[in-house]
């Protein structure tokens, strides 16, 4: 929005309503507000956002000097392209959030699914590819692991020769996803470990984990070699990350710069400000550490 008010502001100075100063001073003003270190590789989750077209969202991701995007699929690429927007997250495969992998009925369908696009996430120049548990529908957590692992097994080494990582998502099963499966640190790690592959890793999700198990920052450093992609998200109420929430977003970014992690962190809050785009330009300038 400010980006707007600049140029329309210099369309005045341009018939000479506004001195050339002062057009200068806002237009360092602006520059600034949206220039950023790129210490952390910033990402956007779209649906958090859909009110805005998705060509518009890739707009003024361009103009927020943010360079990726999350959860889209492959009808989508296509317009990322045209943007150079990186998809960080892919989307497109499985069933959704409840039916997932720890159903062994569903992995004739799912394995069948992901088989078909990773080879489109790689071809498209992409790495990471969203797969989810399941609810727990009485199911124990020890059994719900091995089918995990045993349906996951089956396309990892497509995975592997496509050099695609599929990231299981922590969800929180308190608030917002009842009765999911993979909702705590140490059980996402232990199915990494019977995977056994480093084409499977953890999308750490922090607004989930803090609802679940807190400890953030130390977890994150206990568990950092299983995860391979980061979401944010303002506790309580999943909104804007800023002093209106508990989370100290600041150190836990740099928590995990201090990891070593190289892949992305992408905003997944709900805005609850009128202004969408500004509160995600507030979002990722408090992450850019």
């Amino acid at each position: 929005m400010q980006r707007r008010k600049f140029l329309g502001t210099s369309a005045v100075a341009s018939v000479g309503l506004l001195a050339t100063g002062a057009l200068h001073a806002k237009e360092q003003e602006i520059t600034d507000t949206i220039k950023l270190k790129h210490n952390i590789n910033h990402s956007a989750c779209y649906w958090c956002y859909n009110s805005i077209p998705l060509e518009e969202f890739l707009q003024r991701l361009n103009e927020l000097d943010i360079k990726a995007i999350d959860l889209l699929g492959p009808k989508d690429w296509p317009l990322l392209k045209k943007y150079n927007i990186h998809a960080a997250m892919c989307g497109g495969a499985g069933k959704g959030i409840e039916k997932g992998w720890n159903d062994p009925k569903l992995h004739e369908e799912l394995i069948a699914d992901y088989k078909r696009v990773i080879p489109l996430v790689a071809e498209a120049g992409y790495t990471n590819l969203i797969c989810f548990s399941g609810n727990r529908r009485g199911m124990d957590d020890t059994v719900g692991l091995q089918n995990c692992a045993a349906g996951l097994k089956q396309i990892m080494p497509l995975a592997e020769k496509y050099g695609v990582v599929i990231q299981m998502e922590l969800l929180n099963s308190k608030v917002d996803h009842k009765d999911y499966m993979c909702d705590h640190t140490s059980w996402g790690a232990a199915l990494c470990d019977a995977i056994g592959s480093e084409r499977f890793k953890l999308l750490y999700d922090i607004y989930h984990m803090q609802i679940m198990e807190g400890d953030i920052i130390r977890n994150i450093k206990e568990y950092h070699t299983y995860i391979g992609h980061y979401h944010t998200g303002g506790n309580p109420g999943r909104n804007e990350i800023d002093e209106t929430q508990e989370l100290y977003y600041p150190a836990i970014m740099k928590a995990i710069l201090e990891t070593g992690y190289k892949g992305h962190v992408a905003q997944e809050f709900i805005p609850a400000r009128v202004d969408k785009i500004d509160a995600l330009r507030q979002g990722v300038t408090i992450c850019d550490v």
